[in-house]
């Protein structure tokens, strides 16, 4: 029975995604084109038992190993049925998708002693968070092609406060894990799961291509350090869709390396969608950076409704970043109650050591904002160039940001030439050029 019911729904979502919810709603969830599997096994063929107590471990890599060498024709899916299978980290394989039925929960074990290390990755030099190597992603992918993870809205739980304790505590020896984190990857698709509490970011794609995100919960408490959304690093052609994530830091947050690491890497991250997504956080809804030294070009993010936010829309950098910033397009954004609209600023985040190049400024131009309407937002924008790299073509256009009058305040400017076209409060000088009426109607 599970066999049948997984080939109609596989069918139901290729459909789904072919037709993107009718002709009005544009899609980029094309990209990738969902296949389907012949051959399928269940986890419990393997010795899983989902009765949350059971460590399934030997289970998942009995299976995973049994699709990786037998090599299926059109790879193999694994079905994880109802119940909670209480499992170590574990690597997936190529031409494989693992399919979580409604009520199934695939949850880490909270034995960190045993937690397994990686190298950190190039474009970072270290870990994030400390020095050295750093935990391996809970569920991990590592030049992969033709991975699938979907289902009927089943869970993957990180089991984060553990986690979130030792970073408070101070007593973490490397970098937390992320929840799912796919490397040197192509042909990625996530859908129809739930991920929550995360050890540190929730989504992952590092050196990828081709990846759709679509369709996804992520959930965190607020108070949960770094547990940001989706984290597209260093990656090109990336889908993100209809989702709604509530967590600890930014919902969605494009990176692409960290200082000189990222400078040498030199891997950007482009060709980026961000379409209908729904979510809170006392960070950033939309964001770049702060580790944009690779690059960052060609993203476009739309129709975006936040609540109780810290920022709605935040681009961030630093000095000793390098790399640019280009070509950003932003519209149709719903703020409902945040302590800022809009932030553009080149003096966030910190350091991997001390010999970043406090000379390599990034390159900030190209950033069109259009059609935000915020409520109950305390201070209206902020955007704070760089000396010696004002940042330069930003339009903002059709944007009304309303506080209350006691907490309302207006825009910060300092080292920004750009250009505003209807906007509420009135800007700051720096954005009134003549002109701004040609080149803010002309980049939409």
């Amino acid at each position: 029975m599970w066999r049948l019911s997984v080939s109609i729904f596989l069918f139901s979502c290729l459909a789904v995604s072919s037709s993107s919810f009718g002709d009005s709603e544009a899609t980029c969830s094309g990209i990738v084109p969902l296949r389907y599997r012949y051959d399928k096994i269940s986890i419990t063929e393997y010795g899983g038992v989902g009765d949350g107590r059971t460590v399934n471990t030997k289970a998942f890599r009995a299976a995973i190993y049994r699709i990786q060498h037998l090599k299926r024709r059109g790879g193999t899916l694994l079905y994880i049925p109802p119940g909670v299978y209480l499992t170590e980290s574990f690597n997936l394989t190529s031409h494989m998708t693992l399919y979580l039925a409604k009520g199934a929960v695939i949850r880490a074990v909270q034995d960190t002693w045993n937690w397994p290390l990686i190298d950190p990755l190039p474009s970072y030099g270290r870990g994030r968070e400390l020095p050295g190597g750093r935990y391996m992603s809970f569920i991990h992918g590592d030049g992969l092609r033709d991975v699938v993870i979907t289902g009927q809205n089943g869970t993957i739980d990180g089991q984060g406060e553990v986690w979130w304790n030792m970073w408070h505590s101070r007593t973490l020896k490397y970098t937390r894990p992320n929840l799912i984190e796919f490397k040197d990857s192509k042909e990625i698709i996530i859908s129809n799961v739930i991920f929550q509490n995360s050890p540190f970011w929730n989504i992952h794609p590092v050196y990828c291509s081709n990846v759709v995100i679509h369709h996804v919960t992520i959930l965190a408490p607020q108070d949960s350090p770094n547990t940001d959304g989706i984290d597209p690093d260093s990656s090109y052609n990336v889908c993100i869709e209809d989702s709604y994530i509530s967590t600890g830091d930014d919902l969605v947050a494009i990176k692409s390396g960290w200082d000189e690491y990222g400078i040498a890497y030199g891997r950007p991250s482009s060709n980026i969608t961000i379409r209908r997504i729904t979510g809170s956080s006392p960070f950033a809804g939309i964001a770049i950076g702060s580790e944009t030294s690779g690059g960052i070009k060609n993203i476009v993010a739309e129709h975006i409704t936040l609540s109780n936010m810290g920022v709605g829309v935040n681009i961030k950098t630093n000095i000793g970043r390098g790399g640019y910033i280009k070509n950003i397009k932003i519209s149709d954004v719903y703020i409902d109650t945040a302590k800022y609209g809009i932030k553009i600023t080149g003096d966030t985040g910190d350091h991997p050591d001390e010999n970043y190049n406090p000379n390599a400024l990034p390159i900030v131009k190209g950033i069109h904002i259009k059609n935000v309407w915020g409520v109950n937002v305390r201070n209206a924008g902020s955007i704070q160039g760089l000396k010696g790299s004002p940042f330069t073509g930003i339009c903002l256009s059709e944007i009304n940001l309303h506080g209350s009058l006691n907490s309302y305040k207006t825009w910060k400017c300092s080292d920004v030439i750009g250009t505003s076209l209807k906007v509420s409060p009135w800007p700051c000088s720096e954005l009134r050029t003549t002109g701004g009426y040609n080149l803010c109607s002309s980049t939409f």
